[in-house]
């Protein structure tokens, strides 16, 4: 295990509240059985959101999302998702964060072990903290491994399920990266194509067009939905297909997206270099005006259509 650095705070030793199960909870205490059924099974759902100025950006949808992942591993969440947005917001006034991250999360609780839980409850948490950049060197573009490991067939997983057991192989292969001086590691499916990083989604550039993989056996994440939606509203061509990765080399730029990772340049992928451009740029920009309220979609087709 690497050295944690000097300003490292664990997880479990801060100060601050967590909405447990429908009370607010000191941080310290939020606490659970050591045999809670999805520490050992894996069937946690979670979203990973952000909010700024005050404001959770898309917080609807991901609650919607919340239930929809639970509901693809076998239970329902109990938490409504109208409850669920507005809870957030309390934490986050509990807590006295307007600009934070958000994690909200449901599971099987502790009543049953074994790999049937048909009597388990239900528990829901939502936490909140302060996440700057979600890389260090996000400014100036991130570098990139390959995975050992690949996305596999949604006939062998929930692969539309944002699930804590389907990250097992994202943490491992994000810690290799690191160890070997990378930042995250790009995965491949199970059938050889470009798929994702072990949190974000990819988006490669060539000759003014935006190429993403198709998420048909990963997680079509929220900021990826709209960072497709600022993209067609500057009139940049977006192509969803099938990338393989021989293909790597043809493109000029590259950028992941993801709620902690917003909008992030890739500098290097997979041994092939590319520069930040134009496009990359412009939509960083836009995606940040977005989330604060300062710009709509409306106003960028506007804008697009005098340029």
């Amino acid at each position: 295990m690497a050295a944690p650095s000097a300003n490292f705070v664990p997880y479990d030793d801060r100060d601050g509240w967590i909405w447990l199960d429908g009370k607010m909870v000191p941080w310290r205490d939020a606490k659970i059985h050591v045999l809670t059924h999805s520490l050992h099974y894996g069937s946690c759902v979670f979203e990973g959101e952000r909010a700024y100025d005050g404001a959770v950006f898309r917080s609807n949808d991901h609650s919607k999302r919340l239930h929809k992942s639970a509901e693809l591993v076998g239970y329902k969440c109990p938490v409504p998702v109208a409850e669920l947005d507005k809870i957030k917001l309390e934490v986050m006034e509990k807590n006295g964060l307007a600009d934070c991250y958000i994690r909200a999360f449901s599971w099987r609780g502790s009543e049953m072990m074994g790999v049937s839980a048909q009597q388990a409850s239900i528990r829901t948490c939502v936490a909140v903290w302060h996440w700057g950049n979600y890389f260090a060197d996000k400014n100036k573009g991130i570098r990139v491994t390959m995975s050992d490991w690949k996305r596999p067939s949604p006939e062998t997983i929930p692969s539309a399920a944002k699930a804590a057991g389907l990250y097992m192989i994202c943490t491992m292969s994000k810690h290799k990266a690191e160890a070997e001086g990378f930042s995250d590691a790009l995965m491949l499916d199970y059938r050889g194509y470009v798929a994702e990083l072990t949190g974000a989604n990819v988006f490669l550039i060539r000759d003014g067009a935006i190429h993403t993989p198709t998420p048909d056996c990963f997680l079509n994440g929220l900021t990826r939905q709209t960072v497709i939606e600022l993209a067609k509203a500057r009139g940049f061509e977006v192509i969803e297909r099938h990338i393989t990765p021989e293909e790597l080399s043809t493109f000029s730029e590259c950028f992941i997206t993801g709620s902690a990772a917003e909008v992030t340049p890739v500098a290097e992928m997979a041994g092939h270099h590319y520069k930040p451009g134009n496009i990359t740029g412009a939509l960083a920009d836009d995606y940040s005006q977005l989330v604060r309220g300062k710009i709509s979609l409306e106003q960028i087709r506007a804008s697009a259509k005098v340029a």
